[in-house]
């Protein structure tokens, strides 16, 4: 089980990584087109989507690495049995709001789909096609959420713990 789901976090990362190559792709696009005095119809929106897409991808694999921001100005100062329990209650609340955003991003995927919902802006996409890769990077957060309480329940650090903080300036 374990494999599997390092599987999909990697696999959600890489994935979150082709996003960002996109939003290269459309940018420059843009401005290889602009030069040229063109204008390539829905490539900011493309940009705006894959950005989205990145994001939401990313944000499982970020989870299991320990980079996603965390105070620990409390937990460093609270006994082990306290830190145990704090981490426990956070990571249940965690999941709670993510399964709840989870279910609202496929709700909304759903009813995008099923109304036949198009973009706005020039490119006129289906909506529910950007909106995927936010209900499924939020799923797979969730899966991360309930994968470290399951660890923290039984008795290993959670995986932010194990890492040093990124020292990012």
């Amino acid at each position: 089980m374990r494999r599997a789901l390092d599987l999909i976090y990697d696999t959600c990362a890489w994935v979150a990584g082709l996003f960002m190559v996109l939003i290269l792709v459309n940018i420059l696009v843009q401005v290889t087109g602009s030069y040229f005095g063109l204008y390539i119809r829905g490539t900011d929106a493309y940009a705006g989507y894959s950005m989205a897409a990145a994001s939401f991808f990313a944000l499982a694999h970020t989870l299991k690495r320990g980079e996603h921001i965390r105070v620990t100005l409390v937990l460093q100062h609270l006994p082990a049995q306290w830190r145990r329990r704090f981490e426990i209650g956070c990571f249940v609340l965690a999941a709670f709001l993510t399964a709840n955003f989870a279910w609202f991003a496929w709700t909304m995927t759903w009813w995008s789909y099923e109304f036949n919902a198009i973009s706005d802006a020039q490119d006129k996409t289906p909506l529910w096609i950007p909106q995927l890769s936010m209900a499924i990077g939020v799923t797979v957060l969730l899966v991360a959420f309930i994968d470290e309480l399951v660890a923290v329940l039984g008795g290993r650090d959670p995986a932010a713990a194990d890492s040093e903080p990124a020292h990012v300036e």
